[in-house]
């Protein structure tokens, strides 16, 4: 005799390709630690400069994981893409994204005590690094709010695209304003810059290494995302059952 199908939700168990994709992860992250502090000291910074391979690429995954949100959010919005999928690729893209925020600030911090003299200053590009990290916790509050999935699906797609638009104010505040933090990063990879090779390798290995992690991360917390819808939706469908069979009894 054959046993029943299982009314459980699938485990969110890796596929090989997922567990390929966690192993070069790690040993890019490792990579990239390891050139990281085998950077020679610099004559301002002292061994605050080594993190350049973390500080940098850091950021750039922050942006790339508020970008990827917005455009999922996106093509759940538009009526021949909208799909549940891009619903929950938008809701592990901030989650992650918020998680690298805050360690963009944090690494900003440690990085602006010795060369700034203080842990933080109302910069602009520090003040709108903030506002990002405050507008995604805002967008992750919205996906709380108790609501029909699609209803909240939506909801969350255009708060994801108003909270958007902090990033290019963020990206050209250094631009815009004067203020206390370097240029932008990538620009030290034009020839001529204050950066040698070292320097360049590490930070270069770490965007990589990164942006690695931002997916492999992503990709878990898309099925976890999963889990949970299906879970809500059978506790749903749960309650109109029993709902349904107490109506019954009363008509009995």
């Amino acid at each position: 005799m054959t046993a029943p199908p299982s009314t459980g939700p699938r485990r969110a168990t890796g596929t090989p390709a997922t567990t390929v994709l966690g192993a070069v992860a790690l040993l890019a992250l490792t990579g990239t630690v390891a050139l990281g502090l085998a950077l020679p000291l610099t004559r301002e910074q002292r061994v605050y400069s080594r993190l350049i391979a973390i500080h940098p690429p850091v950021a750039w995954t922050a942006y790339l994981a508020v970008a990827v949100t917005a455009i999922a959010s996106a093509l759940y919005l538009w009526p021949r893409t909208r799909d549940r999928r891009w619903d929950r690729v938008a809701a592990a893209s901030a989650e992650v994204g918020v998680v690298f925020i805050a360690l963009m600030l944090a690494t900003g911090s440690i990085w602006g005590r010795p060369t700034w003299g203080v842990w933080w200053t109302w910069d602009a590009r520090l003040t709108a690094s903030a506002l990002m990290l405050v507008l995604y916790l805002g967008y992750l509050a919205v996906r709380r709010v108790p609501a029909d999935i699609e209803v909240r699906a939506r909801r969350s797609a255009v708060t994801a695209l108003l909270a958007i638009v902090v990033v290019p104010i963020n990206h050209m505040a250094v631009e815009w304003w004067r203020t206390l933090h370097q240029g932008r990063s990538l620009a030290e990879l034009d020839p001529g810059s204050n950066l040698d090779g070292a320097f360049i390798a590490a930070m270069l290995l770490g965007f990589l290494a990164m942006t690695l992690v931002y997916a492999w991360l992503v990709v878990h917390r898309y099925r976890v995302e999963a889990l949970e819808e299906r879970l809500a939706e059978r506790g749903l469908d749960a309650a109109i059952a029993e709902r349904r069979a107490e109506a019954v009894m009363v008509d009995q």
